[in-house]
């Protein structure tokens, strides 16, 4: 047993199965605090025109969903590793606490440079709520069992991004767009005290500084500066800098570096690292990382491009837009339901991982469909099939994931498959932002060239002559469409890297130690029953022999 294993085994099991009535109250909770982190996440998108209005800032408005997604995933990939060493339950609530206060301040936001912040500290929360809910649930609930509340999970993670549009519309249209976060603000603070009383305390073992001298810094520290300064060029490059400029050449550079000691440092100078290398000796881990982050890439693009288009390039309203997006993420909810039910039963994920990834890569061909006279039904039928696609996949391959690491590794492997996830969406809103920007600067009409560098600031049809307004809605159809196009190899690659993955069912690999200890226990044990020893027949015939000779002489 190396150093790494010796010190996850002296982790504290956290594991609590608990009696099915106290089950179905605490998962309650539980769903509903990630319904709330993903209305916040999700409502933004419609508020961010009005928002750029209010705060002058519709050039950098976009760096409100940047902040936030890089902070969370910068910090995703701390949570599973916190919670081992202070409990789940002190971190999940720290991480409700720090949703309430930064949604406050969002809604007390003056100017542009506070709101991108405090979004920040929002992703950050975000990012711990969401890995949280579902770490806790993989304690509470046995394997067998994980894939109905699991896919439950998922439908309140659907839920949330059907709501969450709707209710920021209707601050929009009614109110102040402040009112939102004010809305989330509370809902969070009560989230925080019914988890306080309802989910089980399972302290930790050890005090304070015992325990922060198991936390991996320089991990942390290598992972924040390869993140942030990957990030931040990937997501403003082309745009907000120069891609030649010798900023961005500098950040990438040091960026890179950065991960790379990060990797140094987890695989020989941590004791409970972040990211286990051992992780990637296992080809369907590997395969499952990569469908994250392809799939964090797609479903992000979507949530954020699909409104888009429904806006910019069929001038519809921000209810109507919503109303949309409804079918996909409808249908995600109620598949993923029936995904977790299925896996439950059957105890296989592979077929339903298979069928989900195939209906997402037809849905994502379909859209290729789209332009700015496609029916509405067309577009209800299309997202459809790809919510359905996408709820078939999300947490059915958190089962995978957990039926193929040891129970040691458990709350770092679903951390590490949201790290991968949102460092896909960081990637894939970067990409995106830079093929609609380059095809707008081509298809626009002269004098509307800004509107490449500004796609949430569209000009008033009454502002404009109907020729030129019709060009700009053609330019943002084809802009769109160069987007849906790149996420068809993505989700293809993710139908392809199934044939990876192995159903091996919902039974957990051993832990290093285990085997031994199967091993000698069922030694000894078989050394109990044995009888005691018989004389050989090759021994009685050398007494035989023996007693012949004695008898002859």
């Amino acid at each position: 047993m190396n150093r790494q294993q010796a010190a996850e085994k002296a982790l504290h099991d956290q594991m609590n199965i608990l009696p099915i009535v106290q089950l179905l109250v605490v998962f309650s909770g539980l769903a509903v605090s990630l319904l709330i982190t993903f209305v916040d996440q999700n409502g933004i998108s419609v508020t961010l025109p009005t928002i750029a209005k209010d705060l002058n800032a519709e050039n950098t408005i976009s760096w409100a969903g940047t902040s936030s997604l890089i902070a969370n995933t910068m910090f995703s990939v701390l949570y599973g590793r916190l919670s081992d060493i202070f409990g789940r339950k002190i971190v999940y609530l720290s991480a409700l606490a720090l949703l309430c206060i930064a949604d406050l301040l969002c809604g007390l936001s003056q100017n542009a440079a506070m709101f991108y912040v405090f979004r920040g500290l929002a992703g950050i929360a975000g990012g711990g709520v969401g890995s949280l809910t579902m770490i806790i649930v993989s304690d509470i609930v046995t394997l067998e069992n994980r894939g109905k509340y699991q896919g439950i999970l998922g439908a309140s993670l659907g839920l949330g991004n059907v709501i969450g549009p709707f209710i920021a519309a209707a601050f929009i249209m009614n109110s102040t767009w402040r009112g939102f976060f004010w809305l989330i603000s509370p809902l969070a603070a009560c989230s925080m005290v019914v988890g306080s009383f309802l989910i089980p305390s399972n302290a930790c073992k050890g005090g304070v500084r015992e325990n922060l001298s198991k936390i991996d810094f320089y991990g942390i520290i290598a992972s924040s500066i390869g993140i942030i300064f990957l990030l931040i060029p990937i997501s403003g490059g082309g745009s907000y800098f120069q891609w030649n400029s010798a900023m961005v050449i500098s950040m990438l550079v040091i960026g890179a570096c950065s991960l790379v000691a990060f990797v140094f440092i987890e695989w020989k100078v941590a004791s409970l690292p972040m990211l286990p290398v051992v992780f990637f000796k296992n080809k369907v881990l590997c395969a499952l990382f990569l469908q994250s982050f392809l799939l964090g890439a797609v479903y992000q693009s979507y949530l954020y491009y699909l409104p888009l288009y429904y806006q910019n390039a069929r001038g519809w309203s921000p209810i109507a837009s919503a109303a949309m997006t409804a079918p996909m993420v409808g249908c995600q909810a109620l598949a993923s339901i029936a995904s977790g039910q299925y896996i439950s039963r059957t105890k296989r994920y592979g077929e339903v991982i298979w069928a989900g990834f195939g209906l997402w890569t037809l849905g994502a061909g379909l859209m290729l469909l789209f332009n700015n006279h496609t029916h509405r039904a067309v577009i209800v039928v299309i997202v459809a099939i790809t919510g359905i696609g996408i709820g078939w996949t999300f947490q059915p391959t958190l089962i995978a994931f957990q039926a193929h690491c040891t129970k040691s590794h458990r709350a770092v492997v679903i951390s590490n498959r949201n790290f991968f996830r949102c460092l896909g969406g960081a990637c894939g809103l970067a990409v995106s932002a830079a093929i609609l920007q380059a095809t707008l600067r081509s298809n626009l009409p002269s004098g509307y060239q800004n509107l490449a560098h500004s796609t949430y600031s569209l000009p008033s049809p009454s502002d404009i002559s109907a020729s030129d307004w019709s060009q700009i809605l053609d330019a943002y159809a084809k802009a769109s469409r160069g987007v849906f196009i790149l996420q068809v190899p993505l989700i293809g690659l993710c139908f392809a890297a199934c044939l990876f993955i192995r159903d091996r069912g919902l039974e957990r690999p051993k832990e290093p130690g285990e085997e031994e200890e199967e091993r000698n226990a069922t030694q000894l044990k078989s050394d109990e029953e044995v009888p005691p020893t018989q004389p050989s027949e090759k021994s009685n015939k050398g007494h035989n022999q023996e007693a012949d000779g004695s008898r002859s002489q």
